[in-house]
């Protein structure tokens, strides 16, 4: 579908492709988050979509979505911060997000730590890539990990999180972070999310258990120019 079409139109496209993967699968759609990623998008496309009835909207910057958050702080709506965080930045992503996707790394957690605020929900950010330098855990480090968000205050582990790597099959990845979650949930059977499909993979997301999709330009539409 073009993306030029109007946004109901593309959000409703969207949300009958997440429901035939499901269904094809054999799960219930009913149990898919659907997060719509708004990154270089306005705030008035929040509200754009509030008024659609979507409540999970998803950023990579902290900058922008702080001040979206703010913008629409009127709104019923869950944040969900999908982007690398840098651990600086991370008390005051907790002022705003319901949960964060991309925690990877000790120094992150630690940052995240808050034994006197509302338990924020935590995704273990996976590296199927195998690439250094790219964001995620390695896959072998999962279980030292999950411990460790297990031990501190203020952080709640649900689940696992990854980006299928370019320029290899979209299922084929996700399968191995299936693998990855059910090592985790051995630890933490509550953890049992997995975050993963984004416009051109969710279908494949879902077949290999995918509980929450990360779904932005199909629905959003051709970022803005930025310059």
């Amino acid at each position: 579908m073009s993306t030029d079409a109007p946004l109901p139109e593309r959000l409703a496209t969207v949300d009958a492709g997440i429901a035939d993967a499901a269904r094809a699968a054999g799960r219930d759609p009913g149990e898919l988050t659907r997060i719509v990623v708004t990154k270089f998008h306005p705030a008035s496309l929040v509200r754009e979509l509030a008024a659609l009835g979507v409540r999970d909207l998803g950023e990579n910057r902290h900058q922008e979505a702080q001040a979206k958050a703010a913008e629409t702080a009127d709104l019923d709506l869950a944040w969900h911060f999908v982007g690398q965080l840098q651990s600086n930045k991370a008390r005051a992503v907790r002022r705003y997000a319901h949960a964060v996707h991309s925690v990877d790394r000790d120094s992150l957690i630690d940052a995240l730590a808050a034994p006197d605020a509302p338990e924020l929900d935590v995704f273990l950010e996976i590296d199927l890539s195998g690439q250094p330098g790219r964001g995620g855990a390695d896959p072998a480090d999962a279980e030292r990990l999950a411990e460790r968000v297990l031990g501190t205050p203020g952080i709640r582990l649900v689940g696992v999180m990854a980006v299928a790597p370019l320029g290899e099959e979209p299922r084929a990845a996700f399968a191995r972070l299936r693998a990855v979650s059910e090592r985790v949930r051995t630890l933490a059977p509550e953890a049992d999310r997995i975050s993963a499909g984004m416009s051109g993979d969710y279908a494949d997301a879902i077949l290999e258990g995918a509980t929450h999709l990360r779904i932005g330009t199909a629905i959003t539409g051709k970022r803005p120019d930025r310059g």
